[in-house]
């Protein structure tokens, strides 16, 4: 028998453990493709649909080749052949290989205003440099090979109000810079000793990848290790501290975690009463493991990951966390928003930490977190979902497509591609599709946006869709969700806005249904750029329609 069918049965008999499938249905997996050519250590979709998606230029030959003519100059006697990064179509299934020619290997990225994916950092010659990738046709990357002051080496980015992306921390970078460089102010480095100050040991450095998310304030919330605070970056001030996350657990590389900004919600608005109030910004951190856990895998104990999540309200005057549990011990989960509003928690291990050869027990079954779920009585807001036949350990990723399914790929806890080891290197991407694709319902579909696809700040919209049946006004809203990239169970840049949209459904001539709203109204809210927007009706999504949000 077919070892993966011998699991997946294991994995049925035994999934009343986690209540999967006794209640509701449960999401399914499809396989797209059983090799890109690379493992997706990376991956980012572009507004044109594309997937792009590398490694590390080092693992050795890759399992796909570049293009005649394509192959990279090592010295005057070899050169390198073989694609590192890889453009896949969703669609199509086809992929293009493309050629990066610094190490890419733990970097960080986030998109410019008008979709360009700007990737920053890497590893020895690829420390300092920013490369940048236009959604078009036929474009390759692009390198600034002296994009950045300081080397950065498993830092992480966000973009800002002004659409410049900030770059913070890295392994021994205790520091942030912004890019591109395109003022005096983007040429200096400003030092952030919280990042020194949250480390385990000088020795392990485990608040790698910071966490970042901008407040609706415009400050920067950073997280690193069991602790939280609100950089005002301008001006290089903290000027807020918060609690220790309870629990001794560290949430950072390699006790990694992870974390998302839950959805804000914007205040509903009519034509005369335009509400400016500021929603709350609430974060949940999910997951992770002790400080030492890394080093006791490295002698073969494979220590127990946590269960615990923490939400916190980095707005309110007094926050405090509130703790909770997953069904399921997780390090390395990816946290992924759902067009919904929900979070998606997927791949990950139940024992050790992220690295070599460090973690055991995959976690083959996603957790749907539902941010607005817990009953009076306490229950929890966590459902189990149908399990992978494939392990995701280190070196995995996730990210959402436009039609709503959750793409998945990567997982290599090898030196370099290894086929045979314990957990072999994966270069299969697959979709993961949530429980919102059930039958039972219709899927709403927007048919237009009004003024267009181009939205300025405070601007009147409307959407025009379709629906089988009636509208239920009160299960009828709007979501825009950020273009994300995502390396290291890091979501970089994920933000989700419920839009604020009257309480009114109205029939066009051709007998399609029209709601209007507002777009958010300040930068600090959606920083400019693109966006996916979506319809969501009876907890349905509409398949996402691409904005681009900005002062025209």
């Amino acid at each position: 028998m077919d070892p993966k069918i011998l699991i997946f049965m294991l994995l049925v008999c035994c999934s009343s453990v986690f209540n999967v499938g006794a209640q509701s249905y449960q999401g399914k997996w499809k396989l797209l493709k059983r090799s890109i050519g690379v493992s997706a250590m990376h991956m980012a979709l572009l507004p044109n649909e594309k997937i792009v998606t590398f490694d590390r230029s080092e693992f050795g030959p890759s399992n796909i080749t570049l293009p005649q003519g394509k192959c990279i100059k090592e010295d005057s006697k070899s050169s390198d052949c073989y694609a590192h990064s890889v453009e896949f179509d969703p669609a199509t299934r086809a992929v293009r290989p493309l050629t990066i020619l610094s190490d890419t290997w733990c970097s960080s990225g986030a998109f410019s205003i008008d979709g360009t994916l700007v990737q920053s950092g890497g590893y020895r010659l690829g420390e300092k440099v920013v490369r940048y990738f236009k959604p078009c046709m036929d474009c390759d990357w692009e390198e600034d090979q002296n994009g950045l002051l300081s080397p950065r080496w498993y830092a992480s980015n966000q973009v800002l109000p002004d659409g410049k992306i900030i770059v913070v921390g890295g392994r021994y970078q205790f520091t942030y810079e912004f890019i591109p460089k395109l003022s005096g102010s983007d040429r200096i480095l400003y030092k952030l000793p919280f990042l020194k100050e949250t480390r385990y040991s000088a020795l392990v450095p485990n608040n790698l990848y910071p966490f970042l998310h901008l407040s609706t304030d415009g400050n920067l919330f950073v997280f690193a290790n069991d602790r939280g605070i609100l950089l005002d970056y301008i001006n290089n001030k903290v000027i807020r501290s918060y609690p220790v996350m309870p629990g001794g657990i560290s949430r950072n590389y390699p006790s990694t975690g992870s974390s998302v900004l839950l959805p804000l919600k914007l205040f509903s608005t009519t034509d005369s009463d335009n509400n400016t109030s500021t929603p709350d910004a609430e974060v949940l951190i999910c997951g992770g493991t002790a400080p030492d856990s890394n080093e006791k895998a490295n002698v073969g104990v494979f220590v127990p990951a946590s269960k615990s999540c923490g939400r916190l309200i980095i707005t309110a005057a007094s926050p405090e966390w509130e703790m909770e549990e997953m069904p399921i011990n997780r390090v390395m989960g990816d946290m992924i928003m759902l067009p919904t509003g929900d979070v998606l928690i997927i791949n990950g291990a139940a024992k050790g930490a992220a690295g070599w050869g460090v973690a055991r027990d995959p976690v083959l079954n996603p957790v749907l977190y539902r941010p607005d779920a817990r009953n009076s009585d306490g229950s929890t807001r966590f459902e189990v979902l149908a399990p992978s036949l494939i392990p995701r350990l280190y070196h995995s990723t996730a990210h959402l497509l436009s039609d709503g399914r959750v793409l998945v790929g990567g997982s290599n806890p090898n030196i370099n591609y290894n086929f045979s080891a314990l957990y072999p290197t994966e270069l299969s991407l697959e979709a993961f599709y949530p429980p919102y694709f059930t039958k039972k319902k219709p899927r709403p579909s927007i048919v237009a946006v009004n003024p267009g696809l181009k939205i300025g700040y405070k601007q009147k919209i409307s959407l025009e869709f379709t629906l089988e049946g009636s509208v239920i006004l009160s299960d009828l809203f709007v979501t825009m969700v950020a273009p994300s990239f995502t390396t290291h169970s890091i979501a970089m840049n994920q933000r989700l806005l419920v839009l604020a949209f009257n309480n009114e459904v109205k029939k066009t001539s051709s007998g399609n249904y029209l709601v209007e709203g507002y777009a958010p109204e300040t930068a600090a809210l959606a920083p400019p750029g693109y966006y996916q927007l979506f319809l969501v009706h009876e907890a349905i999504p509409s398949k996402g329609k691409w904005i681009q949000i900005k002062q025209f």
